[in-house]
Formats: C-alpha cells, structure tokens, sequence
C-alpha cells in the first residue's frame, strides 16, 4: 500500500511539473495499469478515469494492439494520450499545441514515474 500511495504522490508531482511546463495545456491525468486514476488536474481528479478509459480504448481499436500515444483535434481543443511502462498520461490542450512538444513531456513524466 506504500508503494501506491508513493507512486500517487509521484503522479501528483508530475501533474503539477506538465501544468508548469505546458501554458497551453488545460489538464492532465495519470493513470495506473488498472486505469486507476493516479493524480490529475481539477477539482475531481475521478471524473478524468470513464473519459481517459474511454479515449485509450478507442486508441487501441484503431490498431492491433495497445496504442503507445494518441493524438485527437477538434475545433475546440486537442487530446493527447501516451503510455508507457503500465502508466498512461492523458492531457486536454488548446487548439494548435506543438503537438511533438505535449508528446515529449508527457513521455518524460511517464519514464520518470517508472523509474520511481
């Protein structure tokens, strides 16, 4: 149960760290191998599990297997999503984000989280 409760904290550090780095991005969460939500933007961090859940699985039907990123524009915002090491990230952003640059730092605090 520590090892939860640190990986939680962790989680927590690494939404605050992409909110400071990413101006642009509206919210963020991450999600365990159970799709249980880590840590994540907002006053509701729970509400991020059904969508996210949602988002990955419809990720993983577009190919054969599980999908190590995602990316989803619409004419109001941009969704990204990126595993890695039984951790998924997923960040809400405003339209026309660097999408490689959302990429690379929700990779970052994914590998980080692992290495914990």
């Amino acid at each position: 149960m520590a090892k939860k409760r640190d990986l939680g904290a962790a989680a927590q550090r690494a939404v605050a760290y992409l909110e400071e780095v990413s101006p642009e991005m509206r919210g963020c969460s991450i999600l365990g191998s159970d799709g249980e939500v880590l840590a994540a933007s907002g006053d509701d961090p729970s509400a991020w599990g059904p969508a996210a859940s949602d988002l990955l699985a419809a990720a993983d039907r577009a190919g054969e297997g599980p999908a190590d990123h995602a990316h989803v524009a619409t004419g109001e915002g941009e969704v990204f999503c990126v595993r890695h090491a039984d951790l998924a990230a997923v960040a809400v952003s405003d339209r026309f984000v660097l999408a490689s640059l959302m990429f690379f730092d929700l990779r970052a605090a994914l590998r980080d989280l692992a290495s914990d």
